[in-house]
């Protein structure tokens, strides 16, 4: 199985930069099988049944890109330099690792300044990330931190414009109550209350789980055997209540939908042993071609870039030709692609 296997040509100008308004008017490709429909995300009701369970994932972006001043004193006076930040994770005992950019003006035990409340001390490297101690814990770390940090848009999307105030809004979903992520769960932008209230009228149900979306999401597959590729780690957390719900739906016949390639990593993580069960830890988890799904039924997701693991990971499910057709059919027919672009819902045959 070849890299070369999952690229496609894309127009750049498919490359959306900012979501649609409101979230729910989004265009939806929907697959059943190998028919394909144009819809949008508020026809969702013409697919899912009474009894079907979204599986939603309620992370929470932080604004993980900050903006700041490195001061060091020396015989020539004082000197500056600017410092680029995008905290990755937290450690045990209160550090982040983060890039730090330039890494090399910056020495161990110095301060960067990002705000007259915020600043951070570069405690060590390693591997060309950083850790950082911020002079703030709690409730009063979060408040500067989203008061001097920005959304940290997506590389395709920065390289085009610079995060901004309507992000913290745009790229964070309505659920979202974990913080941890440092990328959005896209096609969960795509929700709003109406659409809630609608589905759940509907008889749709809805479990949440937490994963927090790494930078390495972004990561590109380096390898042209791609089954010799080594997926990042991302920490989640499906609760014995989650796992419970998800094991009724399916006994009663419901089918279980993750909204987003997050939400589905995580359940079938949970699933290893061929049944759902409680989990929390990382996931390392790939998903190409000829994988196994346990509790999948289907997908609610964005359309994802070539060669990347996300297009590997639809293609399992719904299998690389009939993948092919889906993304030949979303470009032919203008879809917006990527993190604030459209959706599409894929229903394996034998779920339709």
């Amino acid at each position: 199985m070849k890299l070369s296997d999952f690229d496609f040509d894309l127009p750049e100008s498919l490359i959306a930069t900012r979501p649609a308004r409101p979230r729910s008017s989004a265009r939806l490709l929907v697959a059943e099988g190998d028919a394909l429909t144009d819809a949008v995300v508020t026809d969702l009701t013409r697919w899912l049944r009474p009894g079907d369970r979204l599986i939603l994932n309620d992370t929470k972006v932080l604004p993980a890109r900050l903006h700041g001043i490195r001061k060091r004193s020396g015989e020539a006076g004082e000197t500056e330099a600017r410092i680029d930040v995008t905290l990755l994770e937290p450690q045990a005992g209160g550090a982040w690792t983060a890039l730090v950019k330039p890494l090399k003006k910056v020495r161990d035990g110095e301060d960067i300044i990002f705000s007259s409340d915020l600043s951070a001390t570069l405690e060590a490297r390693h591997e060309g990330q950083a850790v950082l101690r911020f002079n703030l814990t709690g409730e009063d770390f979060d408040a500067a931190l989203n008061a001097a940090g920005a959304m940290p848009l997506p590389p395709y999307i920065a390289a085009k414009r610079a995060a901004d105030a309507q992000d913290h809004e745009d790229y964070q979903t309505v659920w979202a109550r974990h913080r941890g992520a440092v990328a959005a769960p896209t096609a969960s932008l795509h929700f709003d209350a109406p659409l809630l209230e609608r589905l759940r009228a509907h008889g749709v149900d809805f479990t949440h789980v937490t994963l927090h979306v790494g930078a390495g999401t972004f990561l590109p597959v380096k390898v042209e055997d791609v089954t010799t590729h080594r997926m990042h780690g991302e920490w989640g957390e499906v609760t014995e209540e989650a796992a419970a719900e998800i094991a009724a739906t399916r006994a009663a016949g419901g089918r279980i939908i993750p909204v987003g390639t997050t939400a589905l990593r995580l359940i079938e993580t949970a699933a290893r042993s061929g049944r759902i069960a409680p989990y929390a830890g990382v996931t390392d988890i790939f998903i190409y071609p000829g994988f196994t799904f346990h509790v999948t039924d289907a997908l609610m997701t964005n359309f994802h870039l070539p060669k990347s693991t996300l297009l590997m990971l639809v293609s399992a499910l719904m299998g690389q030709e009939r993948m092919r057709r889906v993304y030949d059919h979303a470009v032919t027919e203008g879809y917006r692609f990527f993190s604030y672009g459209d959706a599409s819902l894929l229903i394996p045959p034998d779920r339709a």
